[in-house]
């Protein structure tokens, strides 16, 4: 995240914010957000929202996610949100939703999808 410039901007039990500003690295040859940065995002605020409701000594992995690009992304940043859907002992089911936000505060949904997390045992390294 820190290669693409993201930030953590929320973190509470379930519910995780990234947000991303745009800048030329991040985009594709129309000036848009790349699908995979926005995709990048959306993975991330998903993985640690689940994070935040999984026991210490414990991982977070993405087992599949499925994103629907819904419009070019356009703004002057983009915000992830990743929230849990349903925490289980092993998988996780979380919602994301990649919102292009202006400075004045307005947002457009411009991607949604679904994501499954496994939670795994921290190994010593």
């Amino acid at each position: 995240m820190a290669h693409l410039g993201a930030r953590l901007t929320r973190i509470a039990p379930g519910v995780v914010h990234i947000a991303l500003p745009a800048r030329p690295e991040v985009t594709q040859q129309h000036g848009y957000f790349h699908a995979g940065a926005t995709s990048s995002i959306a993975d991330s605020a998903g993985g640690y929202a689940a994070f935040t409701l999984f026991p210490e000594n414990t991982e977070v992995l993405t087992v599949e996610y499925k994103i629907n690009l819904l419009a070019p992304a356009l703004g002057d940043h983009l915000e992830a949100v990743g929230t849990v859907l349903r925490a289980g002992r092993t998988l996780t089911v979380c919602q994301l939703e990649v919102f292009a936000a202006q400075e004045n505060g307005t947002r457009k949904l411009v991607a949604n999808g679904q994501q499954t997390l496994i939670r795994v045992n921290r190994t010593a390294q």
